[in-house]
């Protein structure tokens, strides 16, 4: 079985990714037989000036998509999407629009114990922020998601008061910017193809099955 590695970049605030992820679990779920997946999440910023407190999340939104209207269309929009993949979005109960650089820092630190870990972590982080209207820019609130997923709480709570692991944070955002990714999520498959926005099911359990079948052929051409 060929085994696939998609770097996944994303912001926890992003409603567009967690719908991705749980469209890609199901892409997964689809091939689990013919192909093995491994996946790194890898940090974006929708909104890198928001102050560390973070900023009123309906007068954000609203100015920056252009008014209450198109704000409760997209709303509308993306609860029926995340209804198909049992995501229950309740924009209505985020009342802080976080800095999400420490939750980036979390889901790093996360990674360097195990992937599962990281993958625990950016889920909670997601429910959190858009089932449970809770701030994770807030380290208590990160506190709390770290000890649940059997993470140290003290060693965490000290990381989040120190500067660690910002610069590196910053530095892969950057990264990928000059890359060429200007939005999110955006699926990097084997370091060498692409694929934008939270695309359905079938779109990357196709694209899963491709990528497998030409690893497969590149092999079997080398023997």
């Amino acid at each position: 079985m060929e085994r696939i590695t998609i770097d996944v970049v994303s912001d926890v605030v992003c409603p567009w990714c967690y719908l991705g992820k749980a469209r890609l679990e199901l892409a997964i779920a689809e091939v689990q037989d013919e192909v093995g997946v491994d996946i790194n999440w890898r940090p974006y910023r929708l909104n890198p000036d928001y102050p560390p407190e973070g900023v009123d999340q309906k007068k954000a939104l609203e100015q920056k998509l252009g008014g209450a209207e198109r704000v409760a269309q997209g709303h509308k929009t993306l609860s029926e999407l995340g209804r198909e993949v049992g995501i229950k979005f309740d924009f209505d109960a985020i009342k802080i629009g976080p800095n999400t650089l420490d939750a980036h820092r979390l889901v790093h630190w996360a990674m360097v114990e195990d992937r599962e870990k990281q993958d625990h972590i950016v889920n909670a982080l997601f429910r959190a922020n858009f089932e449970e209207g809770r701030n994770v820019g807030d380290h208590a609130v990160l506190l709390d998601i770290a000890e649940k997923a059997g993470m140290d709480r003290a060693v965490i709570s000290s990381l989040l008061a120190s500067d660690a692991d910002k610069d590196l944070v910053i530095a892969e955002i950057e990264a990928a910017q000059t890359m060429g990714v200007n939005g999110v999520p955006f699926f990097i498959f084997d370091q060498q193809y692409a694929v934008s926005g939270a695309q359905t099911p079938d779109v990357l359990a196709g694209a899963l099955r491709d990528i497998a079948k030409a690893k497969a052929e590149a092999r079997a051409g080398m023997n």
